[in-house]
């Protein structure tokens, strides 16, 4: 299998990256939300950064950086448990890689860059993942992630239980 690689995300991407969403949404009903509008879902208020990853030239994966917004109950409960600052969190988020290209560490390498740049822009980084994403939550915590707490995520009212993770120190 070809090396992956890993680059900030240009405009010029974002086709690419909606069509491994949408295929990505298919197989696994991930995300819960978004598919109706995948650039836009993409582009959130808040976007800090982001980053494609690629095979052969194809965009086959995806995370992003976002700052907290009213609504992300996650840096918020990282906030209270921790006694950091708001503004010192960043959350992860955005995160998907194409089923044919998750046995070549492409979802390892995505997080890795979103963790230097967190490391280069003092956040600690915080994410929600929902329990039905098991093979989600097993990359984090192979990766050093910690859980330090459960919430609920909304979506069209329906509820689902989510885990709550802090990145690595």
């Amino acid at each position: 299998m070809p090396k992956p690689v890993v680059r900030r995300r240009e405009a010029r991407d974002l086709a690419e990256a909606t069509e491994v969403l949408t295929a990505v949404h298919k197989s696994d009903g991930y995300p819960v939300e978004g598919v109706e509008d995948p650039q836009g879902w993409l582009s959130p208020d808040g976007l800090l950064a982001a980053w494609v990853v690629e095979l052969d030239g194809h965009v086959v994966g995806h995370v992003a950086v976002n700052s907290p917004r009213s609504g992300d109950d996650i840096a918020y409960l990282w906030s209270e448990k921790s006694g950091a600052d708001p503004s010192q969190v960043g959350v992860l988020a955005r995160l998907f890689v194409a089923s044919d290209a998750r046995k070549g560490s492409a979802g390892q390498h995505l997080m890795d860059a979103a963790a230097s740049y967190a490391r280069a822009n003092n956040l600690r980084l915080v994410l929600e993942v929902l329990t039905k994403d098991a093979a989600a939550i097993r990359l984090y915590e192979r990766l050093g992630w910690q859980r330090f707490g459960e919430t609920e995520h909304t979506f069209a009212g329906e509820r689902f239980d989510a885990v709550c993770f802090v990145a690595p120190a």
